[in-house]
């Protein structure tokens, strides 16, 4: 059996060591949706909804949930981001959210690019539930990943 990154020799939890390991160009993509009502939709689009401009917070709080992924998930490293991009895309039947992070660093960038996705569709969430009880969140997913972008 494989042994487990983040389980050390005496079986405990402990964060994985990448002292060692080469620093490289990184980049991670994700996505994910949030299913509203056509109205909930046109309530954003004319800036209807008492919390204000709904897709730039929900942006805005994607790209601040990538910059703290280390502090919100256990065990994950702290990245120095080289870009961080949340994009939120309107269709009749919800929003999709999707996120690039880049990096220089020693370890992968999923983490950061779910968190963004995640913590989006989650202040959408947060924004609409009072004018849409049906809305749904789904297919939240790493889309792709790359270990070396150079």
């Amino acid at each position: 059996m494989k042994k487990l990154d983040h389980i050390d020799d005496k079986g405990k939890i402990s964060m994985i060591d990448i002292t060692n390991k080469p620093a490289d160009i990184k980049e991670a993509e994700a996505s994910g949706f949030i299913h509203l009502k056509p109205e909930t939709i046109r309530m954003i689009k004319e800036n209807e909804l008492e919390k204000g401009e709904v897709i730039a917070v929900a942006e805005i709080a994607g790209i601040q949930a990538a910059k703290n992924a280390s502090n919100l998930v256990p065990l994950v490293h702290q990245v120095p981001l080289t870009r961080v991009d949340v994009k939120a895309y309107i269709y009749p039947n919800g929003i999709e959210v999707k996120s690039l992070i880049r990096s220089v660093c020693q370890q992968g960038l999923e983490t950061e690019a779910l968190t963004a996705v995640s913590v989006a569709l989650l202040t959408l969430f947060e924004i609409c539930k009072g004018a849409d009880a049906s809305l749904a969140i789904s297919d939240i997913r790493l889309t792709r990943k790359i270990q070396d972008v150079t």
